[in-house]
């Protein structure tokens, strides 16, 4: 008899038929736990505010409702904090931070198009009475628009916010300065353009003129700048750092980071790392599902545009609201209509309704070339 009998064959086979399945067997639960420690490790690095989401539910029956299903609002904070690791070299840790930017960004529902508005940090606001950190209570008054977090927080930012656009705050993100670096080092950097080069000691930033591609530490010392830059405006500083965020989307958008897990990664691990938000946006999946809606948003419908202002009355060196100008943005906001932008600025005295909503204000899109 042969030693290829029917008895032995398949018995030979089978053996090697279970030693390939416990293979595969392994190998997918490799990849499985390996998928698991990135999730878990990516989730663990958001940091929840939960006293801002206590404080604003002692004030739930004064806030604004949401009026549009599935739009969203969300409070972007650029904190000032010191007391951070990294954030120490930009100055002394007070115990107190403030922020110099806040965007209220408007996602329209069905991912029709993204707004974002900057509230320059010295816009006179009447802030509501707010819970301070230490315990005590600042009293509603009417101060320029940072004040809001430096003494009450997130939570009094929002409050007013709300207070002063009627328009409901869903969610909150704030990122500090080592942040801000570590998400432009992941995606590999973003690219400005400069009419005349740059020496700003106080930013930490040197530069020549020209197209360039900033980095971490050049790219805060360029959106931190303010004297060294242009007039040395305030309003000159926003607009930079609005060019500078569409810069940003058109960077991610174009080098197919969130369709890339391996470009991906990085950049969620900066992002996550750098976040502190509320519970609605503490997960992973959230801020995925969050991304996801607006990878598919046109460039062109991704606006940036600053609240209409202009100097205040009674004191140059601080802003107070364009009427009705400013009014007829929140209302578009609220209700979810399309907000249209362009370079220059436009007046809004015509006498047909309709056609003062279709006016579009002075800002940016992320389809605009950096140069132009």
């Amino acid at each position: 008899m042969t030693s290829d009998s029917p008895d032995t064959a398949p018995r030979g086979g089978r053996r090697w038929l279970r030693v390939l399945a416990l293979g595969v067997a392994v190998l997918v639960l490799s990849i499985a736990g390996t998928g698991w420690w990135f999730y878990e490790r990516l989730n663990g690095n958001i940091r929840t505010d939960t006293r801002t989401a206590d404080e604003l539910r002692k004030y739930e029956a004064e806030r604004p409702v949401s009026v549009v299903r599935d739009a969203q609002n969300i409070l972007l904070i650029g904190s000032d904090d010191r007391g951070g690791k990294g954030n120490g070299k930009y100055g002394r840790d007070t115990g107190t931070q403030r922020s110099d930017t806040t965007i209220l960004l408007h996602l329209q529902a069905n991912g029709r198009g993204a707004t974002a508005v900057s509230i320059p940090r010295d816009l006179m606001v009447d802030t509501p009475g707010c819970d301070r950190s230490n315990g005590k209570r600042m009293a509603p008054r009417f101060v320029q628009f940072n004040w809001a977090f430096e003494y009450g927080g997130a939570a009094c930012t929002i409050r007013t916010v709300e207070k002063l656009t009627g328009i409901r705050v869903d969610h909150h993100m704030i990122v500090d300065f080592n942040g801000f670096k570590k998400l432009v080092n992941a995606v590999g950097g973003v690219e400005v353009c400069l009419k005349e080069s740059v020496d700003d000691s106080d930013a930490h930033l040197r530069l020549p003129a020209g197209r360039q591609v900033l980095h971490g530490e050049q790219a805060l010392g360029y959106v931190r700048a303010r004297y060294s830059i242009g007039n040395g405006s305030d309003t000159e500083r926003i607009g930079r750092q609005q060019e500078f965020l569409g810069s940003l989307v058109k960077k991610v958008q174009s080098n197919g980071v969130l369709l890339n897990p391996r470009k991906l990664y990085p950049v969620l691990n900066a992002a996550t790392s750098s976040l502190t938000t509320d519970p609605g946006l503490d997960s992973l999946k959230d801020l995925y599902d969050l991304a996801r809606g607006v990878r598919n948003i046109p460039r062109d419908k991704i606006r940036f545009l600053t609240i209409p202002r202009q100097p205040y009355t009674y004191n140059k060196n601080r802003d107070e609201l364009v009427q009705p100008d400013a009014d007829r943005l929140f209302r578009q906001l609220r209700l979810d209509q399309p907000v249209s932008v362009t370079r220059s600025v436009t007046s809004t005295t015509e006498e047909d309704p309709k056609a003062v909503d279709r006016t579009p204000y002075q800002g940016t899109t992320a389809a605009r070339d950096i140069c132009d």
